[in-house]
């Protein structure tokens, strides 16, 4: 087999392994090959378990037990926990915290027949969405290595993006999973709050922390989540078709100051709906102003309610960026945070009421392609904003509602990088929002040429 299957979707790789055209040790063997090869490069994998993935692939090999996810490899950022693994969360802080046993997820996976390979680089403990990390180096994006991949899943977005694993789980408190995804030609799936636990994972912000999963295609981002659905809800609505599909878009903000090549594409995206039946909308969304206020209100002190049991005694081995933002927790009062969380009550209850004349709404995923390493600001037009808050501006507003979302591609920029839409649908339809975004994805052709790394 040639390293092109290390680009194969986990169907593809499923139907693989079911032929005989390569056996589960095969494979990991020609992933754990590719991480030795490239991950100096992509700054892809904190820590390696390929000892047991390749005694757990021989063992499949041998089973006679199979599902679609028998013998596929992947990884997970590392805040998940893997039993006897250290969680380190991308710091030194937590250098010795060695899991007792796995995340939910991760046990769900191994139950499934994946096979784990190791955990994924990541912005410091999920605070930052440009995955700079001054420890384990920041992962480059697998279409331009002078640009980012973004973040904070930064590593478990490279670790697929370069071909070292079929898939990755991360973690999506603004956009962390959507984002990066977004700017590195990949899919990135946030259910609805609460779908996939998030027991077992370091903490960012419990209130909108969300596990998601970074996959290539998505059907196989389907496929994923009704292994990790802890709801296993059986009334959710189906997907039938295009054809009088109400799909919203809303009036103002998320097609504001966006590169035009990503509005062209949107465009492009908009009237091939149009032209296959379905019904576009004009929406009014909730007023958007206050919005990154708000979730940062949230955040800061949610996060310091964790890390504070480390500041005194380890305080000096956090950065200086995660410090600085601990230190904005300790400032924010209790009135302000109660005040914030009022807001996400009134956003969550309004953008529901938007879904009485829609199924589901569509908005690029972020308004920029992928920013040159080092960037502090991202000016489109006459607007300048940080590049950090740009590559989540859409999608963080999601997290504090709790919607359903997805991010895919919809095209390439002229300067040779991923472009991104987003579909978010109703809570608890996560389902239908995937069956949306897998017909859309098939019947428009929406996947991307694969980077050229090797």
């Amino acid at each position: 087999m040639t390293g092109s299957i290390a680009y194969a979707s986990i169907s593809e790789l499923s139907s693989y392994l079911q032929s005989g055209e390569i056996s589960a040790l095969q494979l990991t063997e020609l992933f754990a090959d590719r991480i030795q090869r490239f991950n100096d490069l992509s700054k892809a994998f904190i820590s390696l378990d390929i000892n047991a993935a390749m005694a757990k692939a021989a063992l499949i090999d041998k089973s006679t037990d199979s599902n679609h996810l028998s013998g596929i490899p992947y990884s997970c950022k590392d805040l998940f926990d893997v039993k006897g693994i250290a969680t380190t969360g991308g710091s030194r802080v937590l250098a010795d915290n060695i899991a007792e046993q796995d995340a939910d997820s991760i046990s769900r996976m191994n139950t499934a027949g994946a096979v784990f390979l190791g955990k994924n680089n990541l912005h410091e403990f999920a605070y930052g969405a440009t995955g700079e990390n001054l420890l384990y180096g920041t992962a480059p994006n697998p279409y331009d290595h002078s640009r980012l991949a973004g973040g904070s899943s930064s590593g478990s977005v490279a670790a697929v993006g370069f071909g070292l694993c079929a898939f990755a789980l991360g973690t999506d408190t603004g956009g962390s999973v959507r984002a990066p995804t977004a700017l590195c030609g990949l899919v990135g799936f946030k259910p609805t709050y609460g779908r996939i636990s998030t027991e077992g994972v370091l903490p960012y912000s419990w209130t909108l922390d969300h596990v998601g999963t970074i996959t290539r295609n998505c059907h196989d981002a389907a496929g994923l989540f009704s292994i990790l659905d802890q709801e296993n809800l059986t009334c959710n609505k189906t997907f039938k078709g295009i054809s009088g599909l109400r799909i919203g878009i809303p009036d103002s903000f998320f097609y504001d100051n966006v590169d035009s090549e990503i509005l062209i594409a949107m465009e492009r995206l908009i009237d091939n709906l149009k032209n296959s039946g379905a019904v576009i909308k004009s929406v009014k969304m909730p007023s958007m102003q206050y919005t990154r206020t708000v979730s940062l209100t949230i955040q800061m002190p949610e996060a310091l309610s964790y890390h504070n049991r480390y500041l005194e005694s380890r305080g000096e081995l956090y950065s200086q960026g995660f410090r600085a933002g601990l230190a904005l927790g300790q400032c924010l009062l209790a009135e302000q945070y109660v005040r914030a969380k009022r807001f996400v009550e009134t956003y969550r209850r309004d953008t529901e009421a938007v879904f009485a004349d829609v199924d589901l709404l569509l908005t690029p995923a972020t308004p920029t392609i992928a920013p040159e390493t080092g960037v502090i600001d991202i000016s489109i037009g006459d607007f300048k904003e940080p590049a950090g808050n740009a590559i989540t501006r859409f999608t963080s507003f999601f997290n504090m509602t709790g919607h359903p979302a997805i991010s895919f591609p919809c095209g390439m920029h002229s300067k040779g990088l991923p472009m991104a839409a987003q579909l978010i649908g109703r809570h608890f339809e996560d389902g239908f929002l995937l069956g949306a975004a897998e017909m859309l994805e098939t019947e428009f052709a929406l996947q991307l040429p694969l980077p050229e790394i090797g």
